[in-house]
Parts: C-alpha cells; sequence; structure tokens
C-alpha cells in the first residue's frame, strides 16, 4: 500500500493551515513549507502536534519557498524521507504562498507607488514558484500518474480593488502557469488545477487595506451571507484527491458559495 504525502507551500496559516489539517485528518502525511519568524514558532509547533495527533509523519521547513537553494535543499530532504519508506508518494501539491506588495502602481507622492523590485518580487513568491516547484517535483520523480496540483488563486485574477493590482497581476499569473502545467502533464496523469476561494477571513486578507470593505461587499453578494472558511476549500481537496482521474484539470474551480455569480 502506498504511502501518500502532501507537500503544502505556505503549510503554517490560513488555506494552507486549514488543508493540511484536513488532510492528516485523512490520513496524509504532510510536508509542510513556511516562513514564520520567531514570535510565531509557537503557534507552528501547536499545529504539528495536531497534525502528529492524527497518527501521520509531518515534515516542516521553515524556509522562504520563493529560494531557489532553499528549494533545493527541501527536495533533497523529502527525497530522503522518501528513501526510508517503503512505497511513498507524493500525491498532492498545494501552492498557497500569500506574500506581496500591496501598494498602488499609481501616486501623487512617487514614495507611495510600487516600485520594480516589489512586483517583480510579488510575482515570483505568489506564481513563478509553483513552475519551480513543480519542476522540481518532475525532475525528482516524486510525483506520479494520479497526482494532484492545487494552487490557490482569488477573484483578483479576473477584477481589480485598491492596493491589490501586484498581487491581482501574480494570481491571473498563476492561472496561466496553471493551465500549461495541466497541458504539458496531461500525458502523465497529473492534473493541476487553481482553487478561487470565495473571500476568506485569513492572515493574508486582514493585510489588505480597507479589507473590511471587501469583507461587507462579500458577505451581501454571498447567497449565504457569510464569508468562505478555509475548512471548506480543504474539504474539497480531501474529496477530489482521492479521485484517479487526472480529467479535471486546467481550471479555475469556484469554491466560495455562489460569491462570484452574483451580482449587486
Amino acid at each position: 500500500m502506498k504511502k501518500l504525502y502532501a507537500l503544502i507551500l505556505g503549510s503554517s496559516s490560513g488555506f494552507g493551515k486549514a488543508i493540511s489539517l484536513a488532510l492528516a485528518r485523512s490520513g496524509v502525511n504532510i510536508l509542510g513549507v513556511h516562513l514564520d519568524r520567531a514570535t510565531t514558532m509557537p503557534d507552528v509547533g501547536n499545529l504539528i502536534s495536531e497534525l502528529k495527533s492524527f497518527k501521520v509523519d509531518v515534515h516542516f521547513f521553515n524556509a522562504n519557498a520563493a529560494d531557489s537553494g532553499k528549494r533545493t535543499e527541501i527536495i533533497g530532504k523529502i527525497k530522503e524521507i522518501f528513501s526510508k519508506d517503503e512505497d511513498p508518494e507524493l500525491k498532492i501539491l498545494v501552492h498557497s504562498l500569500a506574500f506581496g506588495t500591496l501598494k498602488p502602481f499609481i501616486s501623487k507622492d512617487p514614495n507611495e507607488m510600487i516600485n520594480q523590485k516589489q512586483i517583480e518580487m510579488t510575482l515570483d513568491v505568489m506564481a513563478n514558484s509553483l513552475v519551480y516547484w513543480t519542476q522540481e517535483i518532475i525532475k525528482n520523480d516524486l510525483m506520479k500518474k494520479g497526482g494532484k496540483i492545487y494552487a490557490m488563486t482569488s477573484s483578483g485574477g479576473t477584477r481589480q480593488i485598491e492596493f491589490y493590482g501586484a498581487v491581482s497581476a501574480a494570481k491571473a499569473c498563476l492561472e496561466s502557469y496553471v493551465r500549461q502545467l495541466a497541458m504539458e502533464l496531461g500525458s502523465m496523469g497529473i492534473s493541476a488545477n487553481s482553487l478561487r476561494a470565495g473571500v476568506t477571513q485569513t492572515p493574508a486578507l486582514s493585510k489588505i487595506p480597507k479589507s473590511e470593505n471587501i469583507i461587507a461587499n462579500a458577505i451581501q453578494r454571498n447567497p449565504v451571507h457569510r464569508l468562505t472558511t478555509a475548512e471548506e476549500v480543504a474539504e474539497f481537496i480531501v474529496d477530489n484527491y482521492n479521485n484517479e482521474s487526472h480529467w479535471m484539470t486546467g481550471n479555475v474551480i469556484g469554491l466560495d458559495g455562489g460569491e462570484s455569480i452574483v451580482e449587486l
């Protein structure tokens, strides 16, 4: 019997945390990449303890997932872990990295405008890194037929809000990368899909200026008149990863309770 693993990029909070917990609860072993300072490491320790309570193997790596050297190092450690298992399989890759610059493109004060370095960093972390991690996974033969890749996007991939320009561009880019990966991995039986959650109360949302307006708008538009929860997104992945079919691929899958289909 195969020993299934999930690699979660952005595993310590928000969607990544909820997905890690849901998968561990279903018996999937967790490989987590996160970037936390000393002040939040106690929370990470508590999460690891909770994950282990489900009797699965848990390996967390505190590193910048967009750093090429760290990526190579972590892949090497994963191969080491797999070498000690009888029949390991990286079944799931989740890209849930939320680290970008929230500044306007244009401002009367030039110091307030986003600069080239900040745009490039945002796209590199929130979009480009998906390609690089997938390349390393495939190059090292870690994911086989039936593998599932999920990338967290948002309505910002097709809509604009104040201060969200660089992140919006990254989400649009991420969705394009997912389509390309779906095309190129299709012959290997590996699927790739973007998951577009509704507005969800996460640490990333709280950092967006005027996020209270985004929350109020989402609650008003949602047919259930509440926000999406990270656990609801996690439940979809648990329901989907066991399906060996790779025929659902290259999509932007809406997980928002109908929020995106309602116009005010």
